[in-house]
């Protein structure tokens, strides 16, 4: 019975990312999925990169020219459709815009109170001046997500609208059952994300979506054992959620607002065992579904054992102050949801970069 009900969730997670109703978003009230806008085959052929350059101390790479960029599709280079560097110090309308959501799902009720006033202490950065970036506010619950109806730089009053709810609260349940808690957690999680970034798709430009949370459960372990069919399912999500993340922009990050007390398990290291890009059904897992690794996969950061998560959040939001897009054409696939693995190289010693780390290509 368990595992017939974790199958039915994964087959139904591809078609709540892409095929729920439309609605209009209402100041942090639940959100269902949005339906997602068709891709033209021009979009799907074109594959977009925001892409991170940083020097040895974390500092971005500024100045670099189209010249400087290598992009490797499954180690073959790549002519470039398109080339921009963005940069803050040019430029008086923001980069991107920041999505935080503090998970009451996955978040022990005992960090509640110091993940408080970490996101306080982010919103007031400036005090009563604008942030540097629109921010929006959005809150997962076990009703789903509950989103702002539009990004703010008005840190004041993203706190006040953040106030007005408690993330405490968590049916026992979900903490408790020790395998439909887990799976019913993973669930929610993904179809959360899932109505996030349908929505974020309608918006335009790069979103970097910080997520507070420890992560939802990967499902593995000596008990899980998961039949084709299910094998079928998690593909199938996985290359959905891959497909979604890449189109909309979408960059995710993971800061763990437990902070230091896990620092040294391996819970913050296990998703590694996940990272590499699944090329079929059989190499599927609900673990290549983790949050960490998504956000690596998305070219983001995981950020765990911080003793500031408050700066952890303004260090992953820095991502906007200057980066880089190119755009190239997909390679033609023999077969649907060919996974091909990406990687940027750019002509700058000492450098750093960080981007997506592969994308299914159709035929």
């Amino acid at each position: 019975m368990y595992r017939s009900f974790l199958s039915l969730l994964l087959f139904l997670l591809p078609f709540n990312l892409l095929s729920g109703q439309n609605s209009e978003p209402a100041q942090l009230e639940t959100r269902p999925a949005d339906q997602a806008t068709a891709t033209s085959s021009a979009t799907i052929r074109q594959v977009l990169l925001d892409v991170q350059v940083t020097d040895k101390s974390g500092a971005p790479v500024r100045g670099l020219e189209k010249e400087d960029f290598t992009v490797l599709d499954d180690k073959k280079p790549q002519s470039l459709l398109a080339f921009h560097a963005w940069d803050s110090a040019t430029v008086t309308d923001p980069l991107a815009e920041l999505v935080l959501v503090v998970d009451a799902v996955n978040t022990p009720v005992s960090a509640n109170s110091s993940e408080r006033s970490d996101v306080k202490r982010f919103l007031l950065q400036n005090g009563s001046k604008p942030l540097p970036w629109p921010v929006s506010l959005a809150l997962l619950t076990e009703q789903g997500p509950k989103m702002q109806d539009a990004p703010s730089r008005d840190g004041n009053a993203l706190l006040s609208l953040y106030d007005q709810y408690e993330t405490g609260w968590r049916s026992a349940h979900l903490t408790n059952a020790r395998y439909w808690g887990a799976v019913e957690r993973f669930s929610i999680s993904l179809k959360g994300l899932g109505s996030i970034v349908s929505y974020e798709k309608t918006r335009p430009g790069r979103k970097l979506v910080i997520w507070l949370s420890s992560g939802w459960p990967l499902l593995e372990g000596a008990d899980n054992r998961y039949t084709n069919k299910d094998a079928l399912g998690f593909f199938d999500s996985i290359t959905s959620f891959s497909t979604q993340l890449r189109e909309s922009r979408i960059t995710l990050y993971s800061v763990d607002p437990v902070g230091v007390r896990n620092a040294g398990t391996s819970e913050n290291t296990y998703y590694q065992s996940f990272l590499k890009g699944v090329t079929s059904p059989k190499a599927s897992s609900p673990a290549n579904l983790g949050l960490k690794v998504l956000a690596t996969q998305s070219g983001g950061r995981v950020v765990a054992s911080s003793n500031d998560v408050a700066a952890a959040i303004a260090d992953c939001a820095n991502d906007a102050v200057a980066f880089y897009v190119v755009s190239f054409a997909a390679a033609k696939a023999d077969g649907p949801n060919e996974y091909h693995g990406l990687e940027v190289k750019v002509d700058k010693p000492g450098a750093s970069v960080r981007t997506r780390t592969g994308y299914y290509a159709q035929p």
